[in-house]
């Protein structure tokens, strides 16, 4: 075995692994996504500070609470989906 076959060898191997990482995910459409995680996160955090406002500010009105703080939980959890999933 010469160093030419040896050369042609290595180009082979590498033309065949380019692009595949073995430490690293592939790359994913993560520019479309970007967006609309971000819309949910802030939606997340509108929703979590209108919760412990009313939390404190109203008392009696628990049920408008739980329905903000679960509200802004299932954003975070689509979130969280799309983060991982998508």
């Amino acid at each position: 075995m010469n160093a030419d076959e040896i050369d042609k060898i290595i180009a082979e191997s590498v033309a065949k692994s380019k692009g595949k990482s073995r430490w690293h995910r592939p790359q994913r459409r993560t520019r479309d996504l970007t967006a609309v995680r971000t819309l949910l996160n802030m939606l997340f955090l509108i929703g979590f500070v209108a919760a412990v406002i009313i939390y404190f500010a109203m008392p009696e009105q628990r049920t408008l609470f739980f329905s903000l703080g679960f509200g802004a939980l299932l954003l975070k959890i689509i979130e969280y989906i799309i983060r991982f999933f998508a």
